[in-house]
C-alpha cells in the first residue's frame, strides 16, 4: 500500500497559471484506496500582503487524488506535531517545521 491509514501528509496544489494562489493542505489519511486518500486538516494560503503562509482555522476532510499529476505530496514523520506546523522564510529558502528538529524544505515552490 502506498499509503496507510493515519500517514501525515503535506500537499502541494500546483499552480496552473503565475497569478494562481498558493495552496497547501497538511492532514492525517484517513482512508486511501485506488490512488485516492481521504484526508482531514488544514488549507494553508498565502497572506499577499505580508507574503507568509497562514493556516485557515477550519477542519477540512479533503479527497486527493495521487495520480492526476496537479498535486505534490510529502509525507511527514507521525512524531510531528500538526497543530505547531508553521512556515518559515529563510533568506531566499522556505521551511516547514512543528519547531521540532524537524523540517521540510519546499524552497523550490516559494512565491517569489
Amino acid at each position: 500500500m502506498i499509503l496507510n491509514k493515519g500517514e501525515k501528509l503535506h500537499v502541494i496544489h500546483r499552480r496552473a497559471y503565475k497569478e494562481d494562489q498558493h495552496r497547501h493542505f497538511i492532514g492525517i489519511v484517513e482512508e486511501f484506496e485506488g490512488g485516492l486518500a481521504r484526508v482531514t486538516g488544514h488549507v494553508y494560503t498565502v497572506d499577499t500582503t505580508q507574503f507568509i503562509f497562514v493556516r485557515r482555522p477550519e477542519v477540512r476532510t479533503r479527497i486527493i487524488s495521487l495520480v492526476a499529476g496537479d498535486l505534490l505530496v510529502n509525507i511527514i514523520p507521525h512524531s510531528v506535531e500538526l497543530e505547531k506546523i508553521v512556515y518559515l522564510q529563510e533568506k531566499k529558502a522556505v521551511r516547514i517545521t512543528d519547531g521540532s528538529d524537524w523540517h521540510l524544505d519546499i524552497s523550490e515552490f516559494t512565491w517569489k
